[in-house]
């Protein structure tokens, strides 16, 4: 695995050793970017399933200004961290041993709000627009927020779950990708609508 694009391109990126976590390739990674940016002008990313930490470190170096990491794995987290240190992201980083709902909730507290967020969960667990809603009823996510959600091709999200909608959806082998963006605004704006019927 490596830095595909930006300041840190090139690098190579360790992968946390066994079979526990499932690397998003670099080919879903460059094509993933290509729908979301490819570069970013500034502006907070969470990467709450983190794994090796690829995602963000990719998102730094297309010009996030900071991202946190969040994983519930030690092996994770120390390869998260010697992935920052060889990126030279180390300072704008900050990397948590946690479960995604309670690193959610502590994130609340401190009041972090993002605008590019990365959920890659386990195949298994099928609650990508649950944690979603979590976000967007915890005042996480800033308007036009981007959500990337990456999940088992043979499972399907919904178009509109919540406040948030569905832009582009991608297969790539087992891999599926959606990308939706946070739009509370325009969700206020349809229930208002149907106010009358």
């Amino acid at each position: 695995m490596r830095v595909i694009s930006g300041q840190a391109r090139g690098r190579t990126l360790k992968s946390v050793p066994g079979m526990g976590t499932r690397p998003t390739t670099d080919k879903v990674k460059e094509a993933l970017f290509s729908m979301i940016g490819p570069y970013f002008d500034g502006g907070q990313a969470l990467d709450l399933f983190a794994g090796s930490g690829g995602l963000g470190i990719e998102a730094l170096s297309r010009g996030m200004d900071k991202a946190v990491f969040v994983d519930l794995e030690y092996k994770s987290i120390e390869v998260i961290r010697a992935n920052l240190k060889a990126t030279g992201f180390e300072q704008q980083a900050e990397v948590y041993k946690n479960d995604a709902e309670r690193a959610l909730k502590a994130l609340a507290k401190r009041g972090a709000s993002f605008d590019l967020v990365f959920l890659d969960p386990p195949y298994r667990l099928k609650h990508g627009d649950m944690l979603m809603d979590m976000m967007d009823s915890l005042n996480l996510l800033n308007t036009g927020a981007t959500i990337v959600l990456e999940y088992e091709s043979s499972y399907t999200y919904p178009e509109r779950p919540g406040s948030f909608i569905e832009l582009r959806k991608a297969l790539y082998g087992e891999t599926a990708v959606s990308i939706y963006s946070f739009d509370k605004e325009d969700t206020v704006r349809q229930d208002a609508g149907r106010g009358g019927e």
